[in-house]
């Protein structure tokens, strides 16, 4: 697993860089039954409102189905490591004694052949799943449930995992990549390791091309708009805006905060994240 770099032929070449796929099982094969088509809505609602800017075209996908849930006890053997194109992780294919094939998250050193266990008799090693309880402290975990039998939510990303610091009565403290410290029920289910393909923040895009294939359109400044169109529209000549960065909607966009205070689960957060360290992970 790396950043490969071409010959400069072009600027975009020349700017690029792309993963080289090393982890990757070549001529894998992809179970029908866990594909899915992917519906393209360019960012709209229910109403056709466009509620997130800049999405729109893209090159067309199969989604995986994940297994985020983790819940058929019993031991799995890893067939093959794949690419997935609506995520940043890597996803494996694994199959149970049954038959059954599922797809999991990639964890980080995750081999083809190796055996990955869900359920209380599983031993702490990389790809296993099981609940917070039996996880021994200082262990880096993902695919983390915040709720008992809910699905995973939180690291499920290339290259995140929480760190496991403390039990105590019936609730388990874990540090998220942000910094964030947060308790979570013992009988939540995490997996093991760190996920994979944690150099997906090194690629460098390259040209403005390779975004509009994922599905990403062109962002325009506010400060280049009307002001019938953004806050800090218009004004004389090139002007800078005269007012701290802000949203179409005048949401602030450094520093102001975007979380509800009346949300069921800011009890649980012990710590809140630093601005400093959001983006950066735990080691």
């Amino acid at each position: 697993m790396g950043i490969r770099k071409y010959k400069p032929t072009s600027a975009g070449r020349r700017a690029g860089s792309v993963s080289d796929f090393a982890e990757l099982t070549s001529n894998a094969k992809v179970p029908k039954s866990l594909l899915k088509r992917q519906k393209k809505h360019g960012g709209r609602n229910n109403q056709g409102k466009i509620t997130s800017r800049h999405r729109g075209g893209g090159h067309k996908r199969m989604y995986r189905l994940v297994d985020s849930y983790r819940n058929k006890v019993g031991d799995a053997v890893v067939l093959s490591i794949q690419y997935d194109p609506c995520r940043s992780a890597r996803l494996a294919l694994v199959v149970y004694e049954d038959g059954d094939k599922r797809f999991i998250l990639a964890a980080d050193g995750m081999q083809v052949g190796g055996v990955v266990a869900n359920g209380g008799h599983a031993d702490p090693v990389v790809g296993a799943n099981m609940t917070l309880d039996r996880i021994p402290l200082g262990m880096v975990v993902h695919n983390i449930e915040m709720v008992p039998g809910g699905g995973a939510k939180l690291c499920r990303a290339a290259g995140t995992g929480a760190v496991l610091n403390a039990r105590e009565k019936g609730w388990a403290q874990i540090t998220l990549p942000s910094g964030e410290v947060r308790r979570i029920p013992c009988a939540c289910k995490a997996t093991i390791g760190r996920v994979g393909n944690s150099e997906h923040n090194a690629v460098q895009i390259g040209k403005a091309g390779r975004n509009r294939w994922k599905g990403i359109r062109p962002y325009v400044r506010g400060v280049a708009m009307n002001p019938v169109a953004h806050p800090m529209g218009g004004g004389e000549g090139k002007s800078s805006g005269g007012r701290h960065p802000c949203s179409p909607s005048g949401k602030l966009a450094k520093g102001g905060k975007t979380r509800s205070p009346r949300k069921p689960t800011s009890s649980a957060i012990l710590r809140r994240r630093s601005s400093r360290r959001y983006g950066q992970q735990v080691v």
